[in-house]
């Protein structure tokens, strides 16, 4: 009996790979809360969660909107010192996607936010976890990590095209040194040729004049 129990668990191991974890709490205000998940190192993490808030006029919870408030999900490493490696600020309701770097307990925070102000009411946040790698998640975590590559691409693209801006923004900044590095020794040249000029006819003068006064015998 105990050996047939023992192979159904490996079975059902074999069979659902990801682990798949649901549930819901209640809170009240801007409360962080946390939960912790031990993560082996290349696992794939995704986290789906809805938010709700509770409606005095119909007595119950309803879906929050934008309006209401958004959530920030935060994910830390609590082996390293709560290393905080993923910080993403959301919609009421959204998902999320982390590939652990390092195997170790991990903890994965929800919080209500309204923009920097204190929720007032009761909330209720749905949140779904699953755990395993990316080819053994579905095929919307799939999709989604496509999404995140395509989003990292593109911003070194634009990271690429920054940097040659720089570097024609520099090229242009040097061409500009070199010219007015080139005018000023021009006018400093001009500047010594014109002080030789007034040195020269200064002394011609003086020469000139003494002559004329030697002849008028003034000197």
């Amino acid at each position: 009996m105990l050996l047939t129990t023992i192979l159904q668990i490996v079975t059902c191991c074999l069979v659902f790979p990801a682990q798949v974890t649901a549930f819901y709490y209640y809170t009240s205000g801007s409360e962080r809360k946390c939960f912790h998940k031990e993560l082996s190192r290349g696992t794939l993490f995704q986290g789906t969660y809805k938010a709700q808030i509770y409606d005095d006029g119909i007595q119950d919870y309803r879906d929050a909107g934008a309006q209401d408030f958004g959530v920030v999900i935060d994910i830390e490493e609590s082996f390293d010192e709560n290393h905080l490696v993923v910080h993403q600020k959301g919609s009421a309701s959204g998902e999320i996607i982390f590939l652990a770097l390092d195997s170790g307990e991990h903890k994965i925070c929800i919080q209500p936010e309204a923009g920097g102000w204190l929720i007032k009411g009761k909330t209720k946040i749905d949140v779904e976890f699953q755990v395993g790698t990316d080819e053994k998640l579905d095929s919307k975590g799939k999709t989604t990590v496509d999404v995140l590559h395509t989003k990292v691409n593109v911003l070194n693209s634009k990271i690429a095209e920054i940097r040659r801006e720089q570097k024609l923004m520099r090229d242009r900044e040097a061409t500009f040194r070199d010219a007015s590095e080139a005018v000023n020794s021009r006018a400093m040249w001009w500047i010594v040729i014109q002080l030789i000029v007034l040195a020269v006819t200064c002394g011609w003068q003086m020469k000139h004049l003494g002559k004329f006064f030697v002849k008028q015998k003034i000197l």
